[in-house]
């Protein structure tokens, strides 16, 4: 990515990023991330299997939920494709299973990712929320992750060129934590994280999109959460991992471009797997979305 790109122009490439194309009726691809280097962020694969599915159900229905498997890493460059089946389409409801694949080296595709989303027609219901959201800071108060990442960069200069080059990549997602993530900290502490985030620029008004850069920046700072009750982290090369599945219950609508609070926490580690959930909150309280996601999570062993 283009450290000289303005966030305007940032936030408009990460849209093009998760406008997939139409192929056929059931069938989208979605482009890779321009530049990127390595394995492709899962965060991306999610936003784009939903949005796939979003265009295969009627604009009165939006997604309420979505359940996803990473099954492969998938690799960036090659493109990725989206097959969707339409298992259910209701009065109320509707519910679309989404394949994603990549064309491996010998040329046959390979499934990445499977993903089940869940689809409703607006309606009124009771309603109640027995979740507060956390007496923290507010983001103006904070400093932003860019400034945090190039202070850690500048305090480790054994750090591999592509470790830094990873961590002062500019994003399209604006970032301010409040805690230590598992990169700032190498003491044991609480499974807990809070962080706001907000797309970096204005996005367009399309409720759609803001769902997608939701569920995109939802896999942000979560899997790292497992990692802090041991002090150790992938950023200082001390662990392995990789997401398992990712699951986000949509509650209610919310900008993607207005800040959000991302409140994390893992109740349990162990067999080489963490366990993370995550609430989302805009900042008058409302609880948006929640999100769950377990993870493999082991110690790097040194090679002999």
């Amino acid at each position: 990515m283009d450290d000289t790109k303005s966030p305007q122009q940032l936030v408009e490439g990460l849209v093009r990023l998760l406008t997939v194309q139409r192929t056929d009726p059931d069938h989208y691809v979605g482009n890779p991330q321009p530049g990127g280097v390595g394995r492709v962020f899962g965060g991306q694969v999610i936003a784009q299997a939903l949005m796939a599915a979003q265009h295969s159900v009627p604009q009165d229905k939006v997604a309420h939920s979505l359940h996803a498997y990473f099954l492969r890493g998938g690799k960036e460059g090659p493109a990725i494709d989206y097959q969707i089946a339409r298992d259910f389409d209701g009065r109320s409801f509707a519910n679309r299973r989404i394949v994603a694949s990549q064309v491996e080296d010998d040329g046959n595709p390979k499934p990445i990712l499977n993903l089940t989303a869940s689809f409703q027609t607006i309606e009124d219901g009771l309603e109640h929320q027995d979740c507060p959201m956390p007496e923290v800071a507010a983001p103006e108060d904070l400093k932003s992750d860019m400034e945090l990442r190039r202070k850690y960069v500048d305090a480790q200069p054994e750090l591999p060129e592509t470790a830094r080059k990873f961590m002062l990549r500019p994003r399209p997602i604006e970032m301010r934590t409040i805690d230590r993530l598992h990169w700032m900290n190498s003491e044991p502490k609480q499974p807990q994280a809070h962080t706001w985030f907000k797309a970096a620029a204005t996005l367009p008004d399309d409720p759609a999109m803001h769902r997608a850069i939701i569920a995109y920046a939802s896999d942000y700072t979560l899997l790292g959460t497992s990692a802090l009750p041991h002090g150790l982290s992938w950023m200082r090369g001390e662990l392995t991992g990789a997401s398992l599945d990712h699951t986000i219950w949509f509650h209610q609508p919310a900008r993607a471009d207005d800040w959000l609070l991302y409140a994390t926490d893992s109740p349990w580690s162990g067999g080489g797997r963490g366990f993370n959930r995550g609430r989302i909150f805009t900042r008058d309280g409302t609880l948006v979305a929640s999100v769950a996601q377990e993870g493999m999570i082991r110690r790097r062993r040194s090679k002999a």
